[in-house]
């Protein structure tokens, strides 16, 4: 078994179910009880590629591309926020049959991950939270630009320069060098397959631009008491050098999630280290999934 799907076979891999949402693309791994994979922006399932391997001998990996992102296809005129993107997932799970899955999140994956626990509880058995938004910290002031440039129809300019400069795209200013340890690991074939999609189309780019504006204003704040509520097993796993999610609001969720595991502080991590220590999230997954 490969140690981490490659993008040809990642793409050969893919598939579509049609939802009242659209046509969501997936990749699925394994038999069993389901895990869900969300990722975070402006990634793809892709991001989850070495976790699916390594979990496919416990779980059925579902690895979807978020509505506005990735492969999926929706109209032009589809709610992108993340509660539309959290009602997208319930009604993806349940053309798959899938009555209730096990979470991973990531990024403003996390978002959609706690409004999955809020509003549909009976559909998540355990849940890992990697570095995402946080209750009054979503989206992050280091975001505020971003989406300026998204409000103003021009975000999808810096991505087209992700995929023009790969220079760029993996220095401090890009993706590559901003969210992940070790800028190499952003590697030509993850750039183009989870960001020529975004690019492709005039619709694609507006969609783009409008996945990251529709996260504002904060959607997390309103559930907190539905958080304190919650009964799904919960382990947080933080890296330790991410400036848009600092460890703070890991310590949050500890302090608020009821049944709560802990948090596991990753060193040196930053934003996207899921992909960089599959690994680590694998075996904490296992951990997790046994109790």
């Amino acid at each position: 078994m490969s140690t981490r799907l490659g993008a040809a076979e990642y793409h050969a891999s893919r598939r579509y179910v049609s939802t009242r949402f659209g046509r969501i693309a997936f990749v699925e791994r394994g038999r069993g009880p389901a895990a869900l994979f969300i990722h975070g922006f402006p990634l793809s399932g892709f991001q989850w590629r070495g976790a699916l391997e390594r979990l496919a001998s416990q779980r059925r990996c579902l690895a979807p591309d978020l509505m506005g992102l990735g492969y999926s296809e929706v109209a032009e005129g589809q709610d992108l926020s993340p509660r539309a993107q959290a009602d997208m997932l319930v009604a993806f799970l349940d053309r798959l049959s899938v009555p209730a899955a096990d979470l991973i999140a990531n990024d403003s994956g996390g978002t959609i991950a706690q409004l999955l626990m809020a509003r549909h509880p009976r559909r998540i058995r355990t849940v890992i939270l990697t570095d995402c938004d946080v209750h009054e910290n979503s989206p992050p002031p280091q975001m505020r630009n971003s989406i300026r440039q998204a409000r103003d129809g021009m975000y999808d300019k810096k991505i087209e320069r992700h995929l023009s400069d790969r220079s760029y795209a993996r220095s401090p200013q890009g993706i590559g060098g901003g969210a992940y340890a070790d800028a190499a690991t952003f590697s030509d074939e993850a750039i183009d397959y989870s960001f020529r999609p975004l690019i492709a189309s005039p619709l694609r780019r507006a969609q783009l631009n409008r996945y990251l504006t529709v996260f504002d204003p904060n959607p997390l704040v309103a559930i907190k008491p539905l958080l304190e509520r919650s009964e799904a097993p919960t382990k947080m796993l933080w890296g330790t050098s991410d400036p848009l999610f600092p460890i703070q609001w890991a310590e949050w969720l500890d302090r608020t999630l009821p049944k709560s595991r802990g948090v596991r502080l990753v060193d040196g991590g930053r934003l996207f280290w899921p992909e960089e220590h599959p690994d680590l999230l694998a075996a904490e997954a296992r951990t997790l999934w046994s109790i």
